[in-house]
């Protein structure tokens, strides 16, 4: 999820333990509870998927939780020592507390998370929050804030409340978009091989389905506050070899692929107007297109040894942000 977010959720568990300075514990947990996005650092300037394989990778595995806690509290001890009434084990505490959230939280959303490392390469994605959701993050802020000002951490145990609340309530949510997208395709006469739901961006009213069957991926969006079904778009799945014939597999084009296609789940499709551009189709601004956010470049005239090229994609314009809100509200 997104920093403030994270900071904020690593921030309440451990200020909802705390009896003193909570304001001071509150600032251990909300620093450690980013730490782990630190890993966007990670990146090569000639290949451009490496990023995509190292974010959400060790840094948010369940077994690294101790490590990354213990990273943190040797640098804020150092740090605040002069301004923090806390011993070392007591900030290794509460640094751990807050660090540990990061990576359950991510997990929530769609983008995918490797809680197992190194245990497994399993991206886990619980499909049940929005990457960015106000709904889910403010009111945590505000429990934080009065549990810092009134020194009472009741407040915090609020917050931790409504956070579960709100995380159980997307699994209802997602397996309610998860049946009507089951609909939607038994409607059409399709049978189902795969399909997922993701709560699209900032809200957890509007649904994006994605469906597959034996040929096509078919996109769609549900308004589960108004019960509106908005039909979307379908494509071709990827078929590397009819796709892209000229695609050796010695080559280093064709092993950036494959890792593109675990980064996305193998939901993968030539982009519509770009015949030699793979796209990630889990995601796109409007929840019923087919779109993409990202993808990977291939180019025929490549070397074995060249990468592909990683693309991004993103178009957050006025119209097309009124068009989403639209979806929100007005269906």
């Amino acid at each position: 999820m997104d920093p403030i977010t994270q900071g904020t959720v690593g921030a309440v568990l451990p200020q909802s333990l705390g009896k003193k300075n909570l304001g001071i514990v509150a600032m251990l947990g909300f620093l450690s509870g980013m730490a782990p996005d630190l890993d966007i650092f990670i990146r090569s300037s000639t290949d451009p998927l490496l990023s995509l394989e190292y974010h959400r990778q060790f840094t948010h595995s369940i077994i690294f939780i101790p490590f990354g806690g213990l990273i943190c509290a040797v640098f804020l001890y150092l740090l605040f020592k002069k301004i923090s009434p806390f011993n070392f084990k007591k900030t290794w505490l509460y640094c751990t507390l807050g660090y540990g959230t990061h990576g359950l939280i991510d997990a929530c959303t769609s983008y995918g998370t490797l809680l197992f490392w190194p245990f497994s390469d399993m991206r886990i994605s619980w499909n049940n929050i929005s990457i960015i959701d106000p709904l889910f993050t403010l009111p945590i802020i505000l429990f934080v804030v009065l549990a810092t000002i009134k020194k009472k951490n009741i407040y915090s145990k609020i917050a931790i409340a409504w956070g579960i609340t709100y995380l159980l309530v997307g699994i209802y949510l997602h397996n309610k978009a998860i049946n009507v997208g089951k609909e939607i395709a038994e409607q059409r006469g399709h049978t189902i091989t795969r399909i997922e739901a993701k709560p699209s961006f900032g809200n957890p009213i509007l649904w994006k389905t994605i469906y597959e069957t034996k040929d096509q991926f078919y996109v769609d969006a549900t308004n589960l506050l108004f019960g509106k079904i908005i039909q979307g778009e379908s494509i071709k799945k990827l078929t590397l070899k009819k796709d892209f014939p000229w695609l050796k597999e010695e080559s280093q084009q064709y092993k950036d692929v494959e890792r593109f296609r675990w980064f996305s789940n193998n939901f993968l499709a030539v982009h519509p107007q770009n015949k030699n551009q793979i796209i990630d189709i889990r995601y796109s601004g409007i929840p019923n297109e087919i779109g993409g956010l990202w993808g990977v470049q291939l180019d025929p005239h490549k070397h074995n040894q060249e990468h592909v090229e990683f693309v991004s994609m993103r178009n957050a314009s006025i119209e097309r942000l009124k068009i989403l809100r639209d979806m929100i509200l007005k269906y």
